[in-house]
């Protein structure tokens, strides 16, 4: 399996200069490359480089820059592609949609440039790379990451990586490929219920309460009204220096999560069991003060690093149709609309069983995840002979 590695890179004044002009001079040409995309309709990359290759070059940039800024460009027309098919940008005639298809996509002069081997080099020992930009070779440029993170460049580190800025700071994100571990047989489930008041209801017990996070969320949302209702160079200054932190409290609150609920799994031999909460978002309606919360909502995040946290273990996930989870007694089975008291209760009409509202839908997803385990699993049935 894939995944990414961060470092941070720690340049010289005069390296920085460098690595920062090379980031503007090969995100226009890719603006460029993407004009020339647009105009002339080409879908393909090799005919995309038979019209810009020369120009490219002729513009400064080293063969393998250039190769580089062809194909980044044509991948993302074909992301653009695949979220109108996907109707990620609305539907047909939808101004949304309207105004993706209108115009050339544009790269931000900071955004990401892909590295291969040939213009990036590292040395874990020393701690520094050696990088390709347009104002010549730079060596010796410093890195800082954790020890688990050089110990997983040094094994796995394989493929391309991207050199990015963010708010001045320089960044490579490395490609590591790690062996899967293979799949062990589950003895059951641990069934999930992911919500917003509580983001995390497992069916051994562990529960993971958002409030904490939904009370981070609401001073970042006043503070951002204050700051853009203030309006001067300062507040602005604060907003851009807060803009990413509310996004790095919640991620690291999901990891925390998910390792909890990975290592429990494993832990006890069985298996995961998510919610299929695709668009949740277009069938739940809510009142207008409801939904800035069901919108900041990271449930896809959260699923996301349960499932590579237990590929990497080797633990089994599943997920599982969501439908009346909450509406179902985990004792009897019997599902009445009625039987959610309220947000946090749940009181079955049939059995009386009572129970915490979440804990009842835990248990019945792990449930489902048994069904679906068994009918999704290859044949036991000797071959015969």
């Amino acid at each position: 399996m894939k995944i990414v590695t961060q470092v941070k890179l720690i340049p010289e004044a005069d390296q920085a200069a460098a690595l920062r002009s090379t980031l503007r001079t090969v995100n226009e040409a890719a603006c460029w490359v993407s004009k020339v995309a647009f105009e002339c309709d080409v879908p393909r990359e090799y005919e995309l480089r038979k019209h810009t290759y020369a120009e490219l070059k002729a513009q400064g940039l080293g063969a393998q820059a250039a190769q580089h800024v062809i194909k980044k460009t044509r991948d993302a027309y074909t992301t653009l592609k695949a979220n109108i098919k996907a109707g990620n940008l609305g539907k047909p005639g939808s101004k949304r949609r309207a105004k993706a298809e209108s115009k050339p996509v544009m790269f931000r002069p900071e955004a990401a440039q892909p590295y291969d081997d040939r213009c990036l080099s590292w040395q874990y020992d020393a701690g520094t790379v050696s990088i390709w930009t347009t104002a010549g070779r730079l060596k010796n440029v410093r890195f800082a990451c954790s020890p688990d993170a050089l110990k997983m460049l040094r094994e796995h580190r394989k493929g391309e990586s991207d050199l990015i800025e963010r708010d001045g700071v320089f960044y490579l994100i490395a490609v590591c490929e790690i062996p899967e571990p293979e799949v062990y047989e589950p003895a059951g489930f641990v069934g999930v219920d992911l919500g917003i008041v509580n983001i995390a209801t497992t069916s051994t017990g562990y529960q993971a309460a958002g409030r904490g996070l939904n009370r981070h969320r609401s001073r970042q949302l006043a503070l951002r009204k204050k700051l853009q209702a203030k309006g001067t160079k300062s507040a602005k200054r604060l907003l851009k220096k807060r803009s990413r932190k509310e996004a790095r409290h919640t991620a690291n609150v999901n990891h925390t999560i998910s390792k909890t609920i990975v290592t429990t799994a494993e832990r006890t031999g069985r298996g995961i069991a998510l919610e299929n909460l695709t668009g949740i978002r277009d069938r739940v309606r809510h009142r207008k003060d409801q939904r800035t919360k069901l919108h900041s909502w990271s449930f896809h995040q959260l699923a996301s690093f349960v499932e590579y946290k237990a590929k990497r273990a080797g633990v089994p996930l599943v997920y599982v149709d969501p439908a009346y989870t909450s509406r179902q007694c985990s004792e009897c089975g019997h599902i009445d609309r009625k039987n959610r008291a309220d947000q946090a209760t749940f009181a079955c009409r049939a059995c009386g069983f009572l129970a915490n509202a979440d804990d009842n839908a835990s248990h019945n997803i792990g449930r489902k995840a048994e069904t679906v385990w068994t009918a999704g699993r290859e044949s036991r049935v000797p071959a015969t002979p």
